[in-house]
């Protein structure tokens, strides 16, 4: 008998990438936002198969600079993607801390920072009323003063026009821009992703903005 047998592969299909993302919707819900038809053509997908069953992933998005790279499952079928399939001269890595021995395969890695993710089940969610003001392009110095005070470093212009029919972005204000909580985008396997960024004047127990 042979030993295990390793495939790797681009993929082009949502439907097959959304099934591998669904294993584990948390921590691939940026990725499952990037399946949206707006930003699908920007992402770049490739899978690691062993005996014909998927066990890893990449995803890289190029519509930011750095590209954000994030990376799913086995450690072995990541070290194989990344050597042959997904290669990058310069990335911006989401990853699990299982993954950093493939990543640093390829890589020189500088800072890293640690990532909490919020989850609101549907169970749990209770609305707050209060005054809120929905964002146009016309807030967008304001905004852009607002991500400068925090670690954010994934916000660009055209979200604010591309905007979600429905949630587009909220912000709380006082005078200036204080609070502010966006819908991106709703998920196709259910809920929908979105952010809190907070001026430190707001997240004053931690003397700096914050975001989730």
């Amino acid at each position: 008998m042979g030993g295990p047998r390793w495939e790797v592969h681009r993929l082009e299909e949502r439907e097959a990438i959304g099934a591998i993302l669904a294993r584990d919707p948390v921590y691939g819900a940026y990725a499952l936002g990037d399946l949206d038809p707006r930003f699908f053509p920007q992402a770049e997908w490739a899978a690691a198969y062993l005996d014909g069953e998927p066990v890893a992933l990449t995803h890289l998005y190029r519509g930011l600079s750095p590209h954000p790279l994030e990376t799913f499952g086995d450690v072995r079928g990541l070290a194989l993607i990344l050597g042959t399939a997904q290669r990058a001269p310069e990335a911006c890595f989401n990853c699990l801390e299982e993954h950093l021995p493939a990543v640093e395969g390829f890589y020189a890695l500088g800072p890293k920072k640690r990532m909490w993710r919020m989850v609101v089940r549907a169970g749990w969610f209770r609305p707050v009323e209060g005054p809120a003001e929905r964002l146009g392009m016309a807030d967008l110095g304001d905004l852009e003063e607002l991500y400068a005070t925090g670690d954010a470093e994934s916000f660009t212009p055209d979200l604010l026009e591309q905007g979600v029919p429905v949630d587009d972005p909220e912000v709380h204000l006082d005078g200036r821009v204080l609070l502010l909580e966006g819908l991106h985008e709703r998920l196709p396997v259910g809920g929908c992703l979105g952010a809190v960024l907070s001026h430190h004047y707001v997240d004053g127990a931690t003397g700096r903005g914050g975001q989730g």
